[in-house]
């Protein structure tokens, strides 16, 4: 994939065909695949390595990148987020908004998706859902497209935009679905599925096959997204951890959706719990970790001998029999020449002798769906590994995964002299978690690896656990032994947290149809809530700002707002070129002209300082600016936590708005020493400062409170607002 400078008067394809064939003297008709023409221009074409590296040297060249495969960051959460059914709602704005889902498509008929009751699409709406065969929109999905650039299809794609695999249609149904009494899967996660803005619309770009998805489908679907005119674009997949913002895809696309003032949320990845691993770290998008619910859901392990264990999996099958325990790794497949190491895996289906498993429940030494298992006939499954999860999944066969100490107590059950082991595999039930709110193992941290100074994740969401609709094509356990089908299935990862938050930002859109996706970023990052003392070691590299708060988000007084300028000058300041950054912005951009700014310095809700530690003491200081999207006349103090071996001053500390739309600077120093400690937390927030009064009484709000305890303020003439 390539970006030229354009050639004024020349249409794009040619333009693309002229340079292959004079640049590298091969006929255009057959390596040049597709040529973009709204995001940027650049072109998809098949070439060797000899052909990357001729034409990459040329200047009229910005940037050339292999066209990668992305993967997917794989109901009682809203009401876990104190976001009701009877939330206050504009839903006749909220009916005109048009959430983008790049994603594995949908699955059209479910009652998550139906459009009775609803008016036809908004005028605005320039997309389409013609010419698609097996597949219909209607007044919730209005529109629908897919992509597949290659032409290769296996045997289990539908080629349309019906959802092969269910992610994207669990996705859609987290944002947008409708109120559907009695949703369940089998019996667990029991009540009411809707989705965050159930009066919105969907727009549905299936990019996601069996094998994944490509970059050149990605940017094809930010595309049209744009050009039919979405409000919110998610998208719950990466492509791994980037050392450019220019050679992505998501990156790119998102760029180009916020010129047009579209926002893009994007999730955070799953590869936790190790730090660096945050994906999709553009500072334009908004990237969510994935947190728990206080629903917690738990499959117990009795063994013959009455010990009992707790697991973590989502068994959706009844209680299995007491039947024989056997470990993988003493029933190879001999006949197929399978050694113990593989077949205590559990990962090939031919690895287990079914002869000394059928009837039993195996032990297997390595996370996976229970094909092998299921194939050799065995009645359950029990995964040993460490503390740590991959996620909460459900499997093909009545299955549970235990940790460390539960692996080594079943371990010395099975060698017990003079007795048969035997084990039952019980149900899953739900229970409460009183830890909940807390970042889950899964979930990707930072620091961001480009850009530290820029805090990455955002914000957390619920993405574990989470009932949402799915397709009648798959198996809720992804197996294709696997017979089940049902309409709503249970997912955990930060591909569930995504829509979250996409929801939410949706929310605030139909409150405030003319903010930026900066200032709609800022609002939900700078009224998220507090989360669990169980992430303190990740702290906000973790869970970023907090958990996101819809209702709050819509009134968050302040914003810290940005534009294409700031962004560009944010890029500049990371010293790629006007020629590099056409690639990202589509047209000639001089950082001469827009001028560049330091990282520190980009107008962001959220701060990070990366600091040698050392006994010698730093300082830095940042600039950022606030937009009064509040009260007409309102004033607003400094309110300021931090730990005792730093000291964190806001000058000036208090700011004062005459009017709504009203900017105003301020700076934040910070002085300390980092010693012996990898990260240290504090926090800014603007409190509004108002007295009211009634007959009698006087009410103080926080910041007065908090002013008193430093000087006397019995003044009247200094209250601000009474009511």
């Amino acid at each position: 994939m390539g970006d030229l400078n354009p050639s004024a008067g020349i249409p794009t394809p040619i333009l693309h065909s002229r340079f292959l064939e004079k640049a590298l003297h091969i006929n255009s008709s057959t390596s040049l695949i597709h040529s973009y023409k709204s995001i940027f221009n650049g072109f998809v074409a098949l070439l060797t390595n000899d052909e990357v590296h001729r034409i990459s040297a040329m200047e009229e060249v910005v940037s050339v990148f292999p066209n990668r495969k992305n993967h997917m960051h794989t109901t009682k959460s809203w009401d876990f987020l104190k976001f009701p059914q009877t939330v206050s709602r504009v839903k006749n704005v909220e009916s005109n908004i048009i959430v983008g889902v790049i994603d594995s498509g949908i699955w059209p008929e479910l009652d998550s998706f139906s459009g009775v009751g609803m008016r036809s699409p908004p005028s605005k709406w320039k997309g389409s859902c013609h010419g698609l065969r097996n597949f219909k929109c209607n007044n919730k999905i209005i529109g629908a497209r897919y992509y597949r650039r290659n032409g290769k299809f296996s045997q289990e794609d539908i080629i349309s935009p019906r959802d092969t695999i269910g992610h994207g249609t669990h996705v859609a149904s987290i944002i947008a679905g409708n109120l559907v009494s009695s949703a369940n899967f089998y019996g667990l996660g029991q009540g009411t599925a809707r989705g965050g803005v159930p009066s919105s619309r969907i727009a549905v770009y299936k990019v996601v096959w069996t094998d994944g998805s490509d970059d050149i489908d990605i940017i094809d679907a930010f595309e049209d997204a744009i050009k039919d005119r979405v409000d919110i674009i998610s998208i719950s997949m990466g492509t791994g951890i980037n050392a450019n913002y220019l050679k992505d895809s998501i990156t790119v696309g998102s760029f180009q959706a916020m010129r047009k003032g579209i926002m893009t949320i994007c999730s955070a990845g799953n590869d936790g719990p190790e730090h660096g691993t945050v994906e999709n770290i553009s500072p334009w998008v908004l990237t969510v970790a994935a947190s728990s619910t206080d629903r917690k859901i738990v499959t117990y392990l009795k063994l013959g001998n009455a010990q009992t264990f707790v697991g973590i999996t989502l068994n959706a099958f009844d209680e299995t029999n007491f039947s024989s325990l056997v470990y993988a790794g003493d029933v190879p497949n001999i006949r197929e020449m399978v050694s113990r190491n593989t077949s205590r895996l559990c990962l090939d289906t031919k690895s287990l002798d079914a002869r000394l498993v059928k009837g039993k429940i195996v032990i297997c030494d390595e996370y996976n769906v229970g094909d092998a298992a299921l194939t050799a006939g065995a009645t359950g499954m029990v995964i040993r590994g460490n503390d740590i999860a991959v996620d909460y999944r459900t499997f093909a066969l009545p299955a549970l995964f235990v940790g460390n100490r539960e692996s080594f107590e079943l371990g010395r059950y099975l060698v017990r002299p003079r007795s048969i082991p035997t084990a039952s595999i019980f149900k899953s039930h739900e229970t409460f978690d009183q830890f909940a709110p807390y970042t889950v193992s899964f979930s990707s941290r930072g620091p961001n690896r480009i850009t530290p100074q820029i805090l990455k994740p955002d914000l957390s969401a619920p993405g574990v656990r989470i009932l949402a609709a799915w397709t009648h094509n798959n198996s809720p356990s992804f197996s294709m032994l696997d017979s089940r089908r049902v309409s709503y299935n249970i997912l955990s990862g930060t591909s569930m947290s995504c829509p979250h938050a996409s929801a939410a930002a949706a929310y605030v859109k139909s409150f405030h149809p003319s903010w930026s996706p900066a200032a709609i970023k800022s609002a939900l990052i700078t009224t998220a809530s507090e989360m669990s003392a169980r992430t303190t070691q990740s702290l906000e590299f973790g869970y970023g700002a907090g958990l996101i708060n819809p209702v709050g988000a819509i009134n968050p007084g302040l914003v810290y707002d940005a534009n294409l300028a700031d962004y560009v000058q944010f890029l500049c300041g990371q010293n790629y070129t006007n020629k590099q950054l056409s690639l990202i912005t589509g047209d000639k951009i001089a950082c001469t002209h827009y001028g560049s700014k330091t990282s520190l310095n980009l107008n962001l809700p959220s701060f990070s300082f990366p600091i040698v530690p050392s006994n010698t003491p730093f300082n830095v200081s940042v600039n950022r600016r606030v937009t009064n999207v509040g009260s007409l006349r309102s004033t607003y103090i400094a309110k300021i936590l931090t730990p005792p071996t730093f000291t964190i001053r806001v000058v000036p500390s208090t700011l004062s708005f005459t009017n709504v739309g009203e900017i105003k600077s301020f700076t934040l120093i910070v002085e300390g020493i980092m010693n012996h400690v990898a990260a240290v937390s504090a926090s800014l927030s603007w409190i509004e400062y108002f007295i009211s009064w009634y007959p009698n009484k006087w009410y103080q709000s926080e910041a007065v409170r908090e002013e008193r305890k430093l000087k006397r303020l019995d003044d009247p003439s200094r209250v601000i607002d009474k009511f």
